[in-house]
């Protein structure tokens, strides 16, 4: 079995573990009368910092039960972007955490508490990266706008629960298995909870002004928007059936029209085509192909019938991560050969390189070549990930582990890191931390007894081993710190 699986519950189990959950997470909130803050127009009914502590119960439950992408490249590139778009929005707490669901169908959504997730479907149907950064923008805008708590305000009767019902109905939509999800309630509260999902008209027509807005300040073509709306509208004319993002985000003529008739009311401005965003979707196409031998022959085409030095650069790249994914290393070095020389500091480019070298078993080179890179960039998250690889196809999994022990301090919250960790330390031989990683790992998919009983199994080691007092107080403050967290959060 798969060791990743092998640490998690079933997806079916994990969903109505997760409905759950929030609802009586969200019962203990409503127990709860915070003072509300001045300014605050609905923070009576939910908080700021309740959105966010919800907010972040959600994503735990949304890691434990959704397939992630662990690209260390695509998430660099989304928080990237969000957070260039995050700096010129509304919100009022700049506490984002991101999440890439492995799913080639498009959707994206946003939660309370600053939480931003999409497909990697998103980046197959959105061709640019302003197309990409409109749909960033709406869900922005959602929570800019504290949509979720203006909908619950709204409701009244409902109030903080109602929330939690709200957020267990996106995290059945976003996972790529929602049916079983649906299948753990009966139809009557399946058809309620997919209903929450749905913004009213008003919600979605601000999150475009909104997202717009934004999109223009932070340097974006703020038509790009009604762009991506009139293509999806046009892919799914004669689908028997929208994908979730329409359905959670139904698109009209009229709503076309009016992001089209604000975009042309917004002051002149060139705009440029974003090669970074050409390279990461080109990733994911790769991911996604079937049959890589024939990906190689289209980009081979693309490339040959390529028109400027831009879709050149672009197809070149695609035809290295087609050759790479197809196993021709040898091939894959010498189609980027010629962008590594125009652009020898671009991370993408780097990396890339990196991944080709490991895979063709040589991670010394991949080593050396990245060393410099890590001089430039040092805890760059791509750069770091990508020397750990190199490491361990070279078997130093002390060496990676330690790496990667530092760079969790500047990723404390990325379970992928955590899960990672722990594997290579077992590979290390170091079994108390191994389960120390298990339960930060556990602490971060929202299994708190897990966590509890990883730092238990880490406490015997570390004793029957004579650590020092100061090691074996660290871990039962831990202990105390995890028992603690569980009894406010179930309450």
């Amino acid at each position: 079995m798969n060791t990743y699986l092998a640490w998690q519950n079933p997806l079916k189990s994990m969903l109505t573990a997760a409905l759950c959950g929030l609802l009586l997470s969200a019962a203990k909130l409503e127990a709860q009368t915070p003072l509300p803050s001045l300014g605050d127009r609905i923070s009576g009914t939910v908080s700021l910092e309740q959105e966010f502590e919800m907010g972040q119960q959600f994503l735990s439950q949304l890691r434990r039960g959704a397939p992630t992408i662990p690209d260390a490249l695509l998430n660099a590139y989304l928080e990237s972007v969000t957070y260039k778009l995050a700096s010129r929005s509304q919100l009022q707490d700049h506490r984002l955490s991101f999440i890439i669901i492995d799913s080639e169908e498009l959707n994206a959504f946003a939660a309370p508490g600053g939480i931003i997730g999409v497909n990697t479907g998103l980046f197959l149907n959105a061709q640019t990266e302003a197309e990409f950064a409109s749909v960033m923008a709406h869900e922005i805008a959602h929570v800019s706008q504290r949509h979720f708590a203006r909908r619950v305000d709204d409701a009244q009767a409902g109030r903080v629960p109602q929330l939690a019902a709200l957020l267990a109905s996106v995290l059945i939509m976003a996972t790529s298995e929602a049916e079983h999800g649906m299948a753990a309630i009966s139809a009557t509260q399946g058809r309620a909870l997919e209903n929450q999902l749905r913004f009213s008209r008003s919600n979605e027509a601000e999150a475009d002004r909104v997202g717009q807005d934004n999109m223009y300040n932070a340097g974006f073509d703020p038509d790009a928007m009604s762009s991506l709306f009139e293509r999806l509208i046009a892919i799914n004319r004669f689908g028997r059936r929208p994908p979730e993002f329409l359905l959670s985000h139904p698109l009209t003529e009229s709503r076309i029209a009016d992001a089209r008739g604000r975009a042309i009311r917004y002051p002149g401005r060139q705009y440029s085509a974003n090669l970074e965003y050409q390279l990461m979707r080109a990733r994911v196409v790769g991911h996604y192909a079937e049959n890589k031998a024939d990906l190689v022959t289209q980009y081979q085409g693309l490339l040959a019938d390529s028109s400027s030095e831009f879709t050149r650069d672009a197809n070149r790249y695609g035809l290295a991560i087609a050759y790479w994914e197809n196993e021709q290393y040898r091939e894959a070095s010498q189609i980027l050969a010629p962008l590594l020389a125009k652009d020898p500091n671009r991370i993408s480019y780097v990396v890339t390189q990196a991944e080709i070298l490991t895979a063709q078993n040589e991670p010394a080179q991949a080593m050396a070549f990245l060393r410099r890179h890590l001089e430039i960039n040092p805890n760059n998250h791509a750069l770091t990930m990508a020397y750990v690889d190199a490491l361990l196809e070279a078997r130093a999994y002390f060496e990676a582990a330690e790496m990667m022990e530092q760079h969790s301090q500047n990723r404390p919250t990325d379970h992928h890191l955590w899960f990672q960790l722990a594997e290579t330390w077992g590979q290390a031989g170091n079994i108390s931390k191994v389960h120390q990683s298990r339960a930060e790992y556990f602490l971060l998919v929202g299994d708190f007894r897990s966590a509890r009983e990883q730092l238990q199994f880490a406490l015997r080691i570390e004793t029957d081993a004579g650590a020092a007092a100061a090691e074996a107080a660290r871990l039962r403050q831990k202990i105390r710190d995890v028992e603690e967290l569980q009894r406010r959060l179930s309450g």
